[in-house]
């Protein structure tokens, strides 16, 4: 990491959430002279991450376990794009699992203990999926009153607050079926079920809490410089203190991502998300005025990026 870089206190960078991988993510981002970082991930982790990022399919690369640390692993290569361009933010924020991929690029955690920790998190969770079927669903077009009906629901719950009238719910198929064929009637627009691997940030995945904490426990922890917004409160943390107990409140709680980008000073003016990028940037500018928002598709648009 290049400490020696001034902190940037007018940038941002976003760090998506598995939901924003698909097959072959990798293909434009494998020239990159930090692809070894890919590598690194790849033994810490017992994983295969090239492959995922190469040549697994949608439907191979959608499995949380896959999903998450072929996603961490490209958000770190562009983020060292990033500093390589010379730029480096002091704000950092990820969507869910991007909190992990934020806390590497921050010194927090080191690479390798990120890598580790993902993979546990991610079989973890996959597990408590397979014990308890569940799937999620995006709801758009609502406003407050829309948003309140959603509270008390039957087996399902609000996992995602991604903007003013955009909540993902979780919950089992037949919470998550109620949502879809009364969606109106609930006062929205429109709901869309989503591919994913089980229903995260629900109390569905209290099955994987345990095994999550234990390996938070037992992973070292550095310092930072960095200013990181947690998605369980929507709140700035820089101590491995408060980020232990975010991270695993985050397993069973709602990302609270508007928030989170509504705390990020004034003084931020720009965006970069980092790859596979475009869906925070997209949820982002809804929420907040930005001078400027980058969403590199390869390498090469780094160079695009002013300093």
């Amino acid at each position: 990491m290049t400490l020696s870089l001034p902190l940037r206190d007018d940038v941002v960078a976003l760090f998506p959430g598995q939901g924003s991988l698909a097959g072959g993510a990798g293909l434009a981002w494998r020239d990159s002279v930090h692809w070894d970082l890919v590598r690194r991930i790849s033994e810490s982790a017992g994983v295969d991450v090239e492959h995922l990022l190469l040549r697994a399919s949608d439907e191979d690369v959608v499995r949380t376990d896959r999903a998450q640390i072929a996603t961490f692993a490209l958000s770190l290569v562009g983020y060292h794009e990033l500093l390589s361009r010379g730029i480096r933010p002091r704000y950092l924020l990820g969507h869910s699992l991007g909190e992990f991929s934020a806390l590497v690029a921050s010194g927090l955690l080191s690479v390798e203990d990120g890598a580790r920790l993902i993979a546990v998190r991610g079989a973890a969770m996959a597990a408590a999926a397979e014990e308890i079927e569940g799937t999620m669903v995006a709801v758009m077009g609502g406003d407050d009153a829309a948003r309140a009906q959603l509270d008390g629901l039957e087996n399902a719950w609000v996992a995602n607050v991604n903007g003013t009238s955009q909540i993902v719910l979780s919950g089992t198929r037949d919470g998550v079926d109620y949502v879809l064929a009364n969606h109106r009637e609930l006062g929205w627009r429109r709901a869309t079920p989503l591919a994913v691997g089980g229903a995260f940030h629900s109390p569905l995945m209290a099955g994987a809490q345990a095994t999550l904490d234990e390996a938070l426990d037992a992973t070292p922890w550095g310092g930072t410089e960095h200013v990181l917004i947690a998605n369980v409160d929507g709140a700035p943390h820089s101590t491995a203190t408060e980020w232990r107990g975010l991270l695993s409140r985050q397993l069973t709680s709602p990302v609270q991502f508007l928030d989170a980008t509504r705390a990020l000073p004034s003084s931020v003016t720009r965006s970069v998300e980092m790859p596979p990028a475009g869906v925070l940037t997209g949820l982002t500018k809804r929420i907040r005025e930005f001078d400027r928002q980058d969403a590199p598709a390869d390498p090469h648009d780094f160079e695009e990026i002013p300093l």
